[in-house]
């Protein structure tokens, strides 16, 4: 496939210019709302305050014809080894398969091994809710600690806030993922030993801060039940069985997760224990459930029909063409607060690239910059650079008409104030006045509101699958590898090198470490031999 800069098809787009004014568009196309509206599954998404016109979709359209992106996914729900750098396949759908349905990864049907751990997974749940699931002593289990980090934190975390309101009020769930020693010690202030269970999750089980802070825990457990205790107390999410049993869990006590599997594709897997056990398995399937159905959508729906499609094409215009360098996301739901965190990992790590497949760099902007904040919070923030600042950032609302409080009013002015700001970005306001030009909003800054009922399981379901192929698109568009993150692995590496040389920070050389990270380091050693000093000065 030739380099996307050299098609006629992207040089057609990037030569349309953008609309000069979305009011004008408004008041001239009163289709354009309804034609520029999608629902799929409990999700309205309106993309019409976009900087697009009838021209520009069908460009981009014509583009990811040209890319056949559409097999591109096929290949992906085929188990095919898309994942070019590692030759693995990517198997997230898989996932969230219903059972019946044969799910090849490499040539190999992998659906019953994945029901065998969703059924794992539910009897565990199960009785850790029940009760039967009692610690070493005989008590219940009342907290669980989830230690992970990056996918094995990030979304149980995130889904766990999200769906507040059907956790169960016998258990608590904390989520450690910070090597920094504070992250573990306040999740286990007032912890009762007896009454908690550990979940450490990571693949390959030597994730560096997740084995830190697991032994920090195993040592608090010990210490005050024993070390036949963590048997009853520890149960591991890995592919490692070997490295699970050195740690000291017994591989009976493991949950499988696989390599075809990306971290920030895998909550609907194992690493979704603790949310299973807080939600219960019931309402675990109904997210399940609306991550199908988007699937399904992403993989039969055509052209602008796609949902996921049209969002990574809007993202594509909007960064690549348009040079929007950031993009931000703002749930009107204080139960999505830590949905644009989420996302950052989904997004910036995926789609964080300047190599293309076939190892050419990539001559346009890829990811931007994704973060967010909850409204109305965000509006006592950050909203004055998106309406009146240099920058043109792209945002993407979410929210909802119900919530499970009974206090209407207070949902209803939630969500008006998300209206309020989607419209006071695209349309703007003019004083007429000389001097009032501060009071100025030039409007045409682009934005998508996504909306549902209320935030069920289901539609968090269907949320999220959405993001996830919009980056696979962004991704098959660009000619990027979206499933591999070496930039993440350097850094791992490096902390590795630099840790074995804190004892021995003299000789820069034999450690070939450049003379700033040398310099600090040794101040760190200095700074940690001399207790001297009082934290209060």
């Amino acid at each position: 496939m030739n380099p996307l800069e050299t098609t006629q098809q992207w040089r057609d787009v990037v030569a349309l210019k953008p609309p000069a004014s979305l009011a004008e568009l408004f008041a001239t196309s009163p289709e354009r709302v309804q034609s520029m509206t999608l629902r799929v599954g409990g999700l309205l998404i309106d993309y019409s305050k976009q900087l697009l016109d009838p021209k520009i979709i069908e460009a981009l359209l014509s583009v990811s014809l040209e890319r056949d992106v559409a097999s591109a996914f096929q290949d992906m729900a085929a188990g095919q080894a898309i994942n070019v750098t590692e030759r693995r396949a990517v198997g997230h759908m898989a996932l969230r398969s219903p059972k019946g349905q044969r799910c090849l990864m490499n040539g190999i049907d992998v659906a019953p091994e994945v029901h065998a751990t969703l059924d794992q997974m539910a009897t565990l749940a199960t009785a850790v809710r029940s009760g039967d699931y009692v610690g070493a002593t005989g008590s219940r289990i009342r907290t669980i600690v989830n230690i992970g980090i990056g996918g094995s934190d990030l979304g149980p975390s995130m889904m766990y806030e999200a769906l507040r309101s059907l956790r169960s009020a016998e258990i608590s769930c904390r989520f450690v993922a910070n090597v920094d020693p504070a992250d573990l010690a306040a999740n286990l202030q007032g912890l009762e030993p007896a009454e908690t269970l550990f979940i450490v999750t990571s693949k390959t089980f030597t994730t560096q801060e997740t084995l830190s802070n697991a032994t920090a825990a195993r040592e608090w457990l010990v210490a005050a039940l024993g070390q036949t205790a963590v048997d009853k107390h520890f149960v591991a999410v890995s592919s490692n069985a070997q490295e699970v049993r050195e740690f000291g869990i017994d591989p009976r006590n493991m949950l499988a997760i696989w390599d075809w599997v990306g971290g920030r594709f895998s909550l609907p897997s194992a690493v979704g224990l603790a949310v299973m056990i807080a939600i219960g398995p019931e309402a675990f399937q109904e997210f399940l459930i609306g991550m199908h159905s988007m699937d399904t959508h992403a993989r039969d729906s055509v052209g602008v029909d796609n949902a996921p499609l049209m969002l990574a094409l809007i993202n594509i215009w909007n960064s690549s063409v348009l040079q929007s360098r950031s993009r931000v996301v703002m749930p009107y739901s204080f139960d999505l607060r830590r949905f644009p965190a989420y996302l950052q990992q989904l997004v910036m790590e995926s789609n964080g690239k300047t190599v293309r497949k076939d190892g050419s760099l990539v001559p346009y902007a890829t990811s931007p910059v994704v973060w967010g904040e909850p409204g109305t919070n965000a509006q006592h923030a950050f909203m004055q650079l998106l309406h009146q600042g240099t920058d043109v950032v792209p945002v993407d609302f979410i929210g909802f008409a119900r919530s499970d409080s009974s206090d209407k009013n207070r949902q209803g002015l939630l969500f008006v104030n998300m209206l309020a700001q989607s419209q006071a970005l695209a349309f703007g306001q003019r004083q007429d006045a000389q001097q009032e030009k501060h009071r100025n909003f030039s409007g045409n800054r682009p934005s998508t509101t996504i909306v549902a009922a209320e935030l069920t399981p289901r539609v968090l379901g269907e949320l999220i699958a959405l993001y996830e192929h919009v980056v696979f698109f962004e991704g098959a568009m660009w000619g990027i590898n979206s499933f591999d993150q070496w930039g993440v692995e350097l850094g791992k590496e490096l902390a590795t090198q630099i840790s074995q040389n804190i004892a021995d920070v003299d000789d820069t050389t034999r450690h070939n470490m450049d003379a700033s990270t040398h310099t600090l380091l040794q101040w760190f050693s200095e700074q940690q031999t001399n207790t001297s000093q009082s934290p209060l000065h």
